[in-house]
């Protein structure tokens, strides 16, 4: 069903849902088995072990390690103590880097994490009758919930009634300004998303006025779920900066090589 254009009657009735009653408390937990719980997935979390690892992917890096263990080998067989300064202070440099590139994606992360906690709020939700205040990640397609200014959309949702409505949609649209929301709005089936008046959406804000609204989509299957779902599958691409960087590393380790090479050959032709 194409919810934003189809009448209010007809979207109740898909969804076993009432306006003044809500849905069953009991409908609701066979319903929340169904769908599952309103939460945006993502990508499983990398063990500190695995980010540490990964530091050491860049073709540079191999570099600096393959030179230290070539050094800590001439220091051994020369059993000079003095040689083993520059391969230990080579590793040293490497950890430093991995240490610090582990460091900085731990920061991002539990900056995202403090942004989830903003995007899934409590709600209130019309249950068997009684308004109660619920968490979000348990409201269901066919709920009916209240918004007011100040609060964040818990689920993508057709308006069933509407006062003076402004959402904040640039997270989802990238339109600057609140748009404007009418329950009574006409809206065709190719209707674009951000023309959608009769709709607020998950991650959204209210920025001005009240609303009664009926669920229409939770978690994966919303708006801002689809958008998390091309992220989640998307592949990690690196800078040019880094592939510039990868490049030169190869080219590096290539003349790095092809000298050592040379100077093999010609320590054995003259019999060193």
């Amino acid at each position: 069903m194409i919810f934003h254009s189809e009448p209010i009657e007809d979207i109740l009735k898909e969804l076993s849902s009432n306006e003044t009653i809500g849905l069953s408390n009991t409908y609701a937990k066979s319903a929340l088995l169904k769908y599952g719980e309103n939460r945006l997935k993502e990508r499983p979390k990398k063990t500190m072990l695995e980010r540490f690892l990964e530091q050491f992917k860049d073709v540079m890096i191999l570099i600096l390690i393959a030179a230290a263990i070539v050094s800590f080998v001439v220091a051994f067989s020369e059993g000079n103590p003095n040689e083993f300064f520059e391969p230990i202070l080579i590793l040293l440099i490497v950890i430093l880097n991995a240490i610090m590139g582990v460091t900085q994606e731990s920061k991002a992360e539990k900056a995202l994490d403090a942004l989830k906690g903003l995007s899934a709020p409590h709600a209130r939700v019309l249950r068997d009758g009684l308004e109660s205040v619920m968490d979000a990640s348990e409201l269901v397609p066919g709920d009916i919930i209240h918004l007011e200014a100040g609060d964040f959309v818990p689920a993508d949702a057709r308006l069933l009634k509407s006062v003076s409505l402004k959402s904040e949609e640039s997270a989802l649209t990238g339109e600057s300004v609140p748009s404007e929301k009418n329950a009574s709005a006409h809206v065709s089936a190719n209707t674009p998303l951000a023309d959608r008046k009769n709709m607020v959406f998950l991650g959204c804000s209210i920025t001005y006025g009240t609303a009664t609204a009926v669920v229409t989509a939770t978690g994966m299957q919303t708006e801002m779920g689809k958008i998390a779902d091309l992220l989640n599958n998307e592949k990690e691409v690196q800078t040019p900066l880094q592939q510039k960087l990868s490049q030169l590393g190869k080219y590096l380790g290539a003349v790095a090589l092809a000298a050592c090479g040379i100077i093999f050959v010609v320590g054995f032709a003259n019999g060193i």
